[in-house]
């Protein structure tokens, strides 16, 4: 018993030491600091998401070469040889030499083709479509860019608190360490401010923490070597009037959807080509050396092909079927997208307005707890109040002011929301 007794007296004349001394910050790679349109443009730029994407529209132009390829007139050529064990004739004349060859070409176009003309139509709406796509994940890409830029500054906000908190909190553990070393104060109130300032020391680190994983994940989406931070706190445009052509105009989900509908019809509209005969003229001239008795040797031949299939068992009307739900799906899909963004315009408005007011209350209790914290520490070094009473001031002024950057954040993050909700970010 004695022993831990001795052990407790020794810890607690080495505290003091321990309490006074700042743990230094682990070193860290530097942030390189972008501002706001420059981490836009650079994520639109360097991310491979978005170069990704720009391959499916160079793929569906391929696709869209090849559907005018099969309309364009075809030349084909050829050679044959032909040797027989002799030639061939009689009364002294040879109908078929023994080696013969025979050079050949083939001219053709279409002269009716339907589907294939439908279909190099059909090819440029996938064009359309894929380009519209790409739009959209450029957005997507912005937006993704936007929001990690308002995360590092909201974590940078945090820590800024967690900062000030700590050294309002050691500043009470120097004034009640003194008065504890000059007999008017006690050891408790030494041990509490003691446990504050160690508590604040983890709350920063923790916020520190986050603020560099805020930055990594700003640095994966710029395409950037190491942690990036943000700049100055943007500003988002929200003056302009609502307008709803424009706005449906200008949202890429949208777009996007209302291409791949209007692809869709015209794959139904096409669908009676299916029906019409195709046609194929072709021009054969051929040339024979060594010619035979009853074979000239220079030939050519001008032939129209039709074909036309008399039954597929019901392929053509199936497919039409297939075709028509898929526009109807489309018709659908554009339907609820258009309902989801209206929603999102109204709720978007609707958060601005709260979060504006949500700030303004949040910054007046910030304001209001810190002169708290101002009285109740004068009061304490009067002897008017506790030290309890200072720490909960404290405490409170911490949490007023964390609420204050969270509702700061919330703010920008609508308005962020209520420009892609319109479609005036991208």
């Amino acid at each position: 018993m004695r022993n831990a007794v001795i052990a407790f007296v020794a810890t607690i004349a080495l505290a003091p030491a321990a309490w006074a001394q700042t743990p230094a910050p682990p070193p860290q790679a530097p942030a390189v600091t972008m501002e706001f349109d420059a981490v836009i443009r650079q994520a639109l730029e360097k991310n491979p998401t978005a170069a990704r994407a720009a391959t499916n529209i160079a793929r569906a132009e391929t696709l869209l070469q090849q559907s005018r390829a099969s309309i364009l007139p075809f030349v084909t050529g050829s050679v044959i040889n032909t040797t027989l064990d002799s030639e061939r004739g009689f009364t002294g004349g040879v109908i078929q030499p023994q080696n013969q060859t025979t050079f050949g070409a083939s001219v053709g176009m279409p002269v009716l083709a339907a589907s294939r003309w439908a279909a190099v139509n059909q090819a440029r709406d996938q064009v359309a479509v894929a380009t519209a796509t790409v739009a959209e994940v450029r957005q997507q890409i912005a937006v993704a860019a936007a929001q990690a830029y308002l995360a590092v500054i909201a974590a940078r906000r945090q820590v800024e608190v967690g900062e000030r908190a700590m050294e309002s909190s050691r500043s009470h553990l120097e004034y009640a360490q003194k008065r504890f070393e000059g007999g008017a104060g006690s050891r408790l109130n030494q041990l509490r401010a003691a446990s504050i300032v160690s508590t604040e020391e983890a709350r920063v680190e923790s916020a520190r923490l986050g603020l560099r994983a805020a930055q990594e994940a700003l640095g994966v989406l710029v395409v950037a070597d190491g942690p990036v931070n943000a700049g100055a706190e943007p500003v988002f445009d929200q003056t302009g009037a609502f307008d709803e052509n424009a706005w449906r105009e200008a949202r890429p989900d949208l777009v996007t959807q209302a291409t791949i509908r209007r692809a869709a019809e015209r794959v139904v509209a096409d669908s009676w080509r299916d029906w019409v005969p195709d046609v194929t003229a072709s021009f054969d001239p051929a040339y024979v050396t060594p010619s035979g008795l009853f074979a000239p040797s220079g030939t050519w031949r001008v032939s129209f092909v039709t074909n036309y299939s008399i039954f597929d068992g019901g392929q053509r009307r199936l497919a039409k079927q297939q075709r028509s739900i898929t526009l109807q799906q489309a018709t659908l899909t554009l339907t609820e997208l258009e309902i989801q963004a209206r929603s999102e315009v109204r709720l978007a408005q609707d958060s601005v307005r709260f979060r504006e007011r949500a700030l303004e209350a949040a910054r007046r209790a910030a304001e209001q707890a810190l002169e708290v914290v101002k009285i109740t520490t004068t009061a304490f070094e009067v002897g008017a109040t506790t030290n309890l009473e200072v720490i909960d001031a404290q405490r409170v002024a911490r949490d007023a002011e964390t609420a204050a950057a969270i509702a700061e954040d919330a703010l920008r993050r609508a308005r962020l929301d209520l420009l892609i909700a319109l479609g005036r970010f991208k």
